[in-house]
C-alpha cells in the first residue's frame, strides 16, 4: 500500500478525491495526462517532468481509496479506514486488540473512535471475545467478512496494478478458465478454546510443525487459548504415544499420528473418534487427498484428520539429465545405470542418496522399493488399480518377505551402494535431502516433506532446478508415489472434559485457511486440494502441482505404507535385517527369512 502525507485522513494518509491535478511549487497548476505533462495557456514551458511510474502509483492510490470504500461499505467517509487498518496489523502479528488500544492507535478523537468500533462491531465487521470467564473483558478481532474483504481488496489492487503496468492476460484467456480461490487468512474463533492450562499438543518435528511453532500467537490468538507444545522424531514420537496410552489421563489434549499408525493405533483403542460423518463434513473430507482420508477414517467415523501429506518420489537435477541427454528413470535399472553415469561425468561426486540408517529408516525404503516391485510389505488383496487396505483395526495381515518382491528390493538396494555416498547406511530421511540439496548426488529417493531445503532455498544448486518422478518400478510393478503424512488425533485416555475443546482446536489447526498459512511459512506439504489450487500457494512451488497431479491421476497412493496392525514393527525388522544383508554382516536368504520369522510372532 502506497502513504501520502495528508490532511483528510490522520495517520494513514489516503487522498480522498480521484487524481486528476497536482500543485507545483511553481505557481503554476498543472493537469497530470497519462501522455504527461500539459501546458497552461499562456503557452510558457514547463520544467518539471513527471514519470509514468509516478502516475501509475497516483491512480493506484485513488484506486485503493474506492475500492476501501467499496468493499468496506464505509459509504465514503474512509475514518474507519483507520481502525481496519490497525485490526489487521494486530491479527497478523498475533496481537490482542482492545477497544481502547484500537481506538488510541486509530487517529480518530476518541469519541468518533468509539461509535466507529461499536457501528462495526454491530454490522458483524469485528468479533468481539470475552477474555474472563466474567464476561467483562473483551479483546477484539477482524471477523472473517472483514478478512475476506481485505483479501477481495488486495486482489483487486494487483489486477488494477498489472493493468496500469500492461501486465494484464487478454479477456478470451481469462474467461476460458474459471479462476482458482484465493484462501482468506483464518479468522479468530467467536468463543475461545475452553482448556485450563492451555492446549497441549504432542507433534511431529517437520517443516509444517515448524511453521505452526512460528505462529504460535497466531494461533494462540486465533484459538484463544495458550498452546504448549512438544515435537519428536518419528522413533521418539512413536514411543511417546505408547507410553502415554499407558497413563490414567493423557497427557496431551492433540497427538500428531503418522497415516500407517492408525490401524495399530485404532485397534488397540488408543484413539477417540473425532465424530460421526455428516453431509457437511463429507464435503470437507472430499478436499483431502482420498488415500489419506482413507487411512484414518473407519465405519463412517474419523479417528484423525490429516494435518500434512507428503508423497516418496524419486527427485533429480534438471541440468545434469538435459547435459547428459536421460529422461526420468522409469525402472530400477535405469537408476543404476544413469548413477554410474552422473559419477563417471563428475556433474555430481555420487549417484544417489537414500534412507539407510538401521530401522526405522531403512525400513521405510524397503517397503517402499518393495512396493515399486509390485508387492506390499503385507498381504493385502489385490485390485486393478493397486492394492485394497483392509478397514481399520482388522486383523494383522501376514508379512510377505519371503516374495519375490522383497528379494528383489534387497538385491537392488544392495547394487545402489556403489553408487551411493559412502555414509548411506547412516543416511535418514533430512541427511538424503540435504545431500541432494547440497549437490552431492544427481538422484535421491525424498519425500515432498522436506523439498522446502532445495525448493524454497535459492542457495542450493537444486533450486528451481529438479524433476519429480514417480518411484521406478521393477518385477511387474506399476508407477507408484507412496503417500505419507501426518494426522491429528484424541487419545482415548483424555480427561473427559477436555474433549470438546480439543475437538476444536484439530478443527482450527486443520483448516484451509491454517493449512495456507502453514505452506506460507515454509511447509510444502498440504493434503487438500483447495489449498493447493489456491494461486498464491501454487506458485510457491512446483511440487505443490506435481503431488496434486499425481493423486488425481492415481499414481499417490497408502497402499505401499498400510494403515495395518504391526506395520510399525514389521518396518523395524526390516529395517534392522536388511541393514545386516548391507552391512555384510548376513546373507540376503537368511536375513530376509529371520524377519519373516519374527514377523509371524508379532
Amino acid at each position: 500500500m502506497f502513504v501520502l502525507a495528508s490532511s483528510n485522513v490522520i495517520g494513514f494518509g489516503i487522498i480522498d478525491q480521484p487524481v486528476t491535478r497536482v500543485q507545483i511549487a511553481m505557481g503554476r497548476r498543472t493537469r497530470i495526462t497519462p501522455e504527461g505533462p500539459y501546458e497552461g495557456d499562456n503557452g510558457a514551458d514547463i520544467d518539471l517532468r513527471f514519470s509514468r511510474e509516478t502516475l501509475r502509483e497516483l491512480e493506484l492510490i485513488s484506486q485503493f481509496r474506492v475500492d476501501a470504500q467499496n468493499l468496506f461499505g464505509m459509504n465514503g467517509d474512509l475514518r474507519r479506514l483507520g481502525i481496519v487498518l490497525t485490526l489487521l496489523r494486530d491479527h497478523f502479528s498475533g496481537r490482542s486488540t482492545t477497544t481502547s488500544s484500537l481506538a488510541s492507535s486509530s487517529g480518530l478523537s476518541y469519541s468518533s473512535a468509539y461509535r466507529a468500533i461499536d457501528s462495526m462491531t454491530s454490522d458483524g465487521s469485528i468479533v468481539k471475545r470475552k477474555k474472563t470467564s466474567t464476561g467483562k473483558s473483551f479483546s477484539l478481532h477482524p471477523s472473517s467478512e472483514l478478512l475476506a474483504a481485505w483479501q477481495g481488496l488486495l486482489a483487486r489492487n494487483r489486477v488494477f496494478g498489472r493493468r496500469q503496468t500492461g501486465q494484464t492476460t487478454s479477456a478470451k484467456r481469462s474467461k476460458s478458465k474459471p479462476k482458482p480461490e484465493i484462501i482468506n487468512a483464518p479468522a479468530v474463533l467467536q468463543e475461545s478454546i475452553k482448556l485450563k492450562r492451555g492446549l497441549r499438543l504432542l507433534m511431529h518435528a517437520d517443516p509444517t510443525f515448524m511453521a505452526m511453532n512460528a505462529l504460535k500467537r497466531r494461533f494462540e490468538m486465533i484459538l484463544g487459548v495458550q498452546i504448549k507444545s512438544k515435537a519428536l522424531s518419528i522413533d521418539r514420537l512413536s514411543r511417546e504415544i505408547e507410553r502415554n496410552s499407558k497413563r490414567k489421563l493423557s497427557e496431551y489434549d492433540v497427538i500428531a499420528c503418522d497415516l500407517p499408525w492408525f490401524g495399530e493405533l485404532v485397534a488397540a483403542g488408543r484413539l477417540l473418534p473425532l465424530d460421526l460423518i455428516s453431509s457437511e463434513s463429507e464435503e470437507d473430507n472430499s478436499d483431502y487427498y482420498p488415500d489419506a482420508i482413507s487411512c484414518v477414517l473407519q465405519n463412517e467415523r474419523l479417528y484423525g484428520t490429516p494435518i500434512l501429506t507428503t508423497a516418496e518420489m524419486l527427485v533429480f537435477r534438471k541440468d545434469i539429465f538435459e547435459k547428459l541427454g536421460f529422461v526420468p528413470p522409469r525402472e530400477t535399472s535405469d537408476v543404476i545405470r544413469i548413477s554410474k553415469e552422473i559419477m563417471s561425468s563428475g556433474l555430481a561426486e555420487h549417484g544417489i542418496a537414500w534412507n539407510g540408517a538401521r530401522g526405522t529408516a531403512l525400513g521405510h525404503t524397503f517397503m517402499t522399493i518393495m512396493a515399486a516391485h509390485g508387492q506390499p510389505i503385507v498381504e493385502l488383496k489385490q485390485r486393478p488399480d493397486g492394492f485394497e487396505v483392509p478397514p481399520l483395526g482388522s486383523q494383522r495381515p501376514k508379512a510377505m518377505f519371503m516374495h519375490a518382491a522383497a528379494f528383489a528390493a534387497a538385491e537392488y538396494l544392495r547394487d545402489l551402494l556403489a553408487v551411493s555416498p559412502p555414509n548411506v547406511l547412516s543416511m535418514n530421511w533430512y541427511d538424503r535431502a540435504r545431500s541432494y540439496t547440497e549437490g552431492k548426488v544427481g538422484i535421491a529417493y525424498s519425500h515432498t516433506l522436506l523439498a522446502n531445503l532445495f525448493e524454497l532455498d535459492p542457495s542450493s544448486i537444486a533450486y528451481e532446478n529438479t524433476g519429480y518422478a514417480p518411484h521406478p518400478t521393477g518385477l511387474s510393478g506399476k508407477p507408484v508415489a507412496p503417500l505419507g503424512g501426518y494426522a491429528l488425533a484424541i487419545p482415548s485416555n483424555i480427561d473427559p472434559s477436555r474433549i470438546d475443546g480439543a475437538r476444536k482446536a484439530i478443527c482450527a489447526l486443520t483448516s484451509r485457511e491454517a493449512s495456507k498459512l502453514y505452506v506460507a511459512n515454509g511447509s510444502l506439504a498440504s493434503p487438500r486440494y483447495s489449498v493447493n489450487a489456491d494461486p498464491e500457494v501454487a506458485a510457491m512451488s512446483p511440487i505443490i502441482g506435481v503431488v496434486d497431479g499425481m493423486s488425481k491421476s492415481g499414481i499417490l497412493r497408502m497402499w505401499p505404507r498400510p494403515p495395518v496392525p504391526g506395520i510399525s514393527s514389521i518396518i523395524s525388522i526390516a529395517g534392522e535385517e536388511i541393514h545386516d544383508v548391507l552391512s555384510g554382516k548376513a546373507d540376503l536368504s537368511s536375513a530376509l527369512r529371520a524377519a519373516q520369522d519374527r514377523s509371524d510372532q508379532l
